[in-house]
């Protein structure tokens, strides 16, 4: 099947094809596409674009994925979907560009009821629970440019359900191998009233030549009294432009606990929400991330409390090398009805080197007057008082930077329960730290 050159309506009609999709599918797909063409490019005269430049992003010469072959470029690496809690997985499900490699649940979870497959199968056999929650709460196609495009082709992904009163019997891991220059994945996660889960999410690319894309959705939707813990590791090669928006939905008493690690990519623009729906809604947004050469972040995160008596917690944390640049923009907002809401945010910056540059520019918009809300941003350079103590006490520069560097990280490393995600995140640290 050949591949189309740009986006267009024929591609989404082959591609929905390609999967031999229920009419819904195809036709949410087509509307998606309507609002994609409608919508501009955004530029650096649109606020949430401000300070990211996406002017040599060459989107039209990328085209659609439509018939990604898994068993081109190298051979996917033995530590994606490898065991990351000290419980072993119930299920694991690997992706290479959109094509599933790996796939088992244990028998306990299917006994439980709970659903984990790759999204175009859910789409088929589980289209009803599907359609109730694809981008129609979380995630929405008129977000912007990229969420319609996600819309029109998102291809590969992962869906994982829990049902009512269900404690999944163990943790659940997913991995995205992408080696096809363009991915479209998708992540829906729905736990239902009163369940709980654990879950890994982990993307990965070789380096490569030229530029690559991708264009991600994740949706997390946490029920009432349900409780989930979501981990996302991105580690893309250095030619990877990623663009994505991921949202939480916490009803009543529900809690969300999520972590995100942002390690590779040549530019990653991502939309981070959480929406604490109904009173004793909890949220936990724990991030990680390094720059060096010239990569390029920009996080801009929401903390919605929609309903009273809700709490968000936002803390992430990055160091900067070389001539990168990072960008992170937060926000607590709090509705008129929205009182004894408590909502924190803190971003804290560690420089590397003076060519890095880092704006941290957290805001409140609060409509309520019975609240606690506040926030913190921080930029600094490494402390040479630190180093030279630890060079006084026999430690090598290079190892007292490096101890320096952990000691910045812990606080929100602290905030992993996952020894083997807390080790995955730090070896990939010390490693660009050189």
């Amino acid at each position: 099947m050949a591949e189309l050159p740009t986006f267009t309506r024929d591609a989404v009609l082959q591609l929905s094809a390609s999967f031999n999709e229920p009419q819904w599918m195809r036709d949410f797909r087509l509307a998606a596409w309507e609002i994609y063409a409608a919508l501009p490019v955004p530029t650096t005269q649109d606020e949430a674009w401000r300070r990211t430049d996406i002017r040599r992003l060459k989107l039209d010469a990328l085209g659609p994925s439509l018939n990604g072959n898994a068993r081109t470029g190298p051979p996917i690496p033995d530590y994606l979907g490898a065991q990351l809690t000290e419980e072993a997985p119930g299920g694991v499900l690997v992706e290479a560009n959109g094509v599933v490699t790996q796939y088992e649940v244990s028998d306990a979870l299917r006994a439980q009821g709970v659903i984990f497959c790759d999204m175009h199968t859910a789409v088929r056999e589980h289209g009803d629970l599907v359609r109730k929650h694809f981008m129609t709460h979380a995630v929405r196609p008129d977000e912007g440019k990229f969420a319609a495009l996600h819309a029109a082709f998102w291809r590969g992904g992962v869906f994982l359900y829990v049902p009512r009163n269900v404690v999944a019997a163990a943790p659940l891991h997913s991995a995205l191998w992408a080696t096809g220059g363009r991915t479209f994945t998708h992540t829906l996660v729905v736990l239902d009233t009163n369940s709980e889960a654990t879950f890994m999410d982990e993307y990965a690319s070789p380096p490569g030549e030229g530029q690559a894309f991708h264009n991600g959705a994740i949706e997390l939707i946490v029920g009432d009294g349900a409780s989930l813990r979501y981990a996302s590791l991105q580690d893309f090669g250095p030619n990877v432009w990623q663009f994505n928006h991921e949202c939480g939905r916490v009803g009543r008493d529900g809690k969300l606990d999520w972590i995100t690690s942002v390690m590779g990519t040549r530019l990653t623009k991502a939309f981070q929400t959480a929406e604490l729906d109904a009173p004793g809604g909890w949220a936990r947004m724990s991030g990680l991330f390094f720059t060096n050469g010239r990569q390029h972040v920009d996080l801009d995160t929401q903390q919605n409390h929609n309903a009273p008596d809700t709490t968000s917690d936002l803390l992430y944390k990055g160091a900067l090398k070389d001539h990168s640049r990072t960008v992170w923009q937060g926000m607590i907002k709090a509705l008129p009805d929205s009182q004894r809401i408590d909502g924190f945010q803190a971003n804290r910056n560690l420089m590397l080197d003076k060519t890095a540059r880092a704006d941290s520019i957290p805001g409140l918009e609060i409509q309520a007057d019975d609240v606690r809300c506040t926030h913190a941003s921080t930029v600094g350079k490494l402390d040479e008082e630190e180093v030279f103590y630890l060079m006084s006490r026999g430690i090598p520069r290079a190892e007292a930077i490096r101890m320096v560097i952990q000691g910045f990280f812990d606080p929100v490393m602290q905030r992993i329960p996952f020894e083997g995600v807390r080790t995955r995140i730090f070896d990939r640290i010390l490693e660009k730290v050189g």
